[in-house]
């Protein structure tokens, strides 16, 4: 080979290779086209209509956003004022489970004074006693327990102390006053006299 470019004849000039620009020129029509018909199709969407729309769209979820804050709003006033009732109605129970015995103290005391002896008036007493006590029992009230115990500063408050060759030391000799558990709470403790 002689140093030329294959294809070409001796003698014969290089023709001229074709250029970018001219292949553009002579792109498929269709696409030109098709490129002419989106942007038509583009400039005929009204603008108008499309953000009246969006627009009315924004709006609905607005509403939907402020109904919602307003129900959450009503269901914590709901939720307080319920709480608040709880509170307030908490020993309407109990309340109810005491109107026996307060009508029962009532009739004591309507009683006729002249016909009553110690002994009824001492049974009435003790007939109501034993209905409070069933009645505390029923709602968790419980007595602690003390004399013969060991000492427990959680359930006992030692107000003397004595020695009493009987008890061990640290155990409750006395009891001054009976404490009382609520369910699991110390609602008094009892107040008792502690051997040293």
């Amino acid at each position: 080979m002689d140093g030329k470019a294959p294809g070409l004849l001796a003698g014969a000039e290089p023709q001229e290779v074709s250029t970018l620009s001219d292949e553009k020129m002579t792109q498929d029509p269709t696409a030109e086209e098709e490129q002419t018909a989106d942007q038509q199709e583009s400039a005929d969407v009204n603008w108008e209509q499309e953000a009246a729309h969006w627009r009315a769209q924004a709006e609905e979820h607005q509403n939907r956003m402020l109904r919602a804050m307003a129900d959450m709003d009503n269901l914590r006033r709901r939720a307080r004022k319920e709480q608040e009732d709880l509170a307030k109605y908490a020993s309407q129970k109990v309340v109810e489970e005491l109107l026996p015995i307060l009508d029962n103290f009532e009739r004591a005391l309507a009683a006729d004074k002249e016909a009553m002896t110690l002994e009824s008036l001492l049974t009435g007493v003790d007939m109501v006693y034993r209905q409070m006590v069933q009645v505390f029992d029923k709602e968790g009230l419980a007595v602690i327990q003390a004399k013969g115990q060991p000492f427990d500063p959680h359930v006992h408050q030692a107000v003397m102390q004595t020695q009493d060759p009987e008890f061990d030391s640290g155990v409750v000799v006395e009891e001054l006053q009976k404490g009382y558990m609520f369910k699991d709470r110390v609602v008094r403790p009892a107040m008792v006299k502690v051997n040293e």
